[in-house]
């Protein structure tokens, strides 16, 4: 790779900024006003280095979150780093972002923009649900499996899942941990959890969504949705967001931008405001208040005009679509869910694992089925998924 001369120097020197530009100088004891001859160069930031790539890689199919951040959204932080505003959410920015949910979801529609999607599903949790209670999930939900054991860390509360071949779960699968309401020995059954798009790929119908809100219903419970890739399944269905989730009677919904271009941000959203009465308290305890909430809200902003969201989400399904198409010519390896979203998985030849992330990074998903996830993303090309089989076939040549 072919280094700018100032990117050279970047490794033994400190960036400074001045206004807009950033300069380099030597670690010394020079007041940094009084740079000696020779020791920085005065550039744009973006003149600074030219791009870093890793050495051999292409772009990986293990994670949409290993993707960079849409143009659209840097240039909405870009120009939303202009003058001071309230911190907090107190700024025209955040206003416009919640005014734009509330035209989506209902002008009743509680908001909370927060940094992560831990952060969404125990904020909202967190806002529903006691120590003495339990969340229902499927075995393979993120808040079961990829959190870190934070819902409970934070809440307190039990987790009982449910069996699933596909990540999804159904009201008869459910009825097992319907017991014990009002015994005081018992945790008390609180929250349905789901994840729209689940974390097998697939998706749930909107009239299955209704039919576990009805269930949660009826027990005076609460159906939650945890939707970090809300945007792939609304692009699938080609539903409006509302029709699929406050419409089936979603009662809090943990909405995601981050796996869909946004470089950082969700928000929490609660479709009965009486659910919200507690949830700025809690998070502010949770860390999960930005105090420059303005650069959250501005992606939202971006995210939303113009259907980015919508064009973003429909390109990493269709390219999860092509990956499908081109494997399913491979007879060695055999795809093992629907392909409904932006997610491939697949058996494939245990020998051939290695050598393939040597090129593109992914993931093992069951080590013991050899079983691989592969995730598409706004910015995969047809050309990466046609060279991603080609080394699939060449690999499985080799190893024969």
């Amino acid at each position: 790779m072919q280094l700018n001369p100032c990117y050279k120097v970047r490794l033994k020197y400190k960036v400074y900024q001045t206004g807009i530009f950033f300069f380099l100088r030597a670690k010394t004891d020079a007041p940094v006003s009084e740079p000696a001859s020779g020791e920085f160069c005065l550039k744009p930031l973006h003149l600074l280095f030219e791009r870093i790539e890793t050495d051999n890689m292409s772009k990986g199919f293990a994670s949409d979150n290993s993707a960079g951040i849409h143009p659209a959204i840097l240039k909405a932080i870009s120009d939303a780093n202009t003058g001071h505003v309230s911190g907090y959410g107190h700024d025209p920015y955040t206003g416009k972002a919640i005014r734009v949910f509330k035209d989506e979801f209902g002008d009743d529609t509680e908001v909370f923009f927060v940094f992560n999607g831990t952060g969404a599903n125990v904020l909202g949790l967190s806002s529903v649900a006691c120590s003495y209670h339990s969340v229902i999930c499927a075995e393979t939900a993120h808040i079961q499996t990829d959190e870190c054991g934070a819902p409970e860390k934070f809440i307190g509360c039990k987790l009982l899942t449910v069996e699933t071949e596909d990540g999804k779960i159904t009201p008869e699968g459910i009825l097992k941990h319907l017991y014990g309401f009002d015994f005081e020995h018992h945790s008390q059954p609180r929250v349905i959890s789901i994840s729209q798009v689940t974390e097998m790929g697939t998706l749930y119908q909107p009239a299955e969504i209704r039919a576990l809100a009805d269930l949660a219903h009826r027990n005076h419970m609460l159906l939650h949705v945890d939707g970090s890739r809300i945007s792939n399944a609304a692009a699938a269905l080609n539903l409006s967001f509302r029709s699929f989730t406050r419409d089936c009677g979603v009662d809090v919904l943990s909405f995601g931008g981050t796996k869909n271009g946004m470089m950082f941000g969700e928000a929490v959203l609660f479709f009965r405001p009486e659910l919200a009465q507690e949830t700025k308290y809690i998070r502010k305890q949770s860390a999960q208040l930005y105090s420059k909430m303005r650069f959250i809200s501005a992606q939202f902003l971006a995210y939303f005009e113009n259907d980015l969201w919508k064009l973003n989400a429909c390109h990493a399904n269709r390219m999860a679509r092509l990956l499908e198409t081109e494997i399913r010519k491979i007879p060695q390896i055999t795809i093992t869910q629907k392909v409904e979203a932006n997610g491939v998985f697949a058996v494939v030849p245990r020998q051939i694992i290695g050598p393939l992330q040597e090129k593109f990074f992914l993931y093992m998903w069951n080590e013991q089925r050899s079983e691989v996830r592969w995730m598409t993303s706004f910015d995969t090309c047809e050309p990466e998924i046609n060279e991603f089989a080609e080394l699939i076939r060449k690999l499985l040549s080799q190893s024969d």
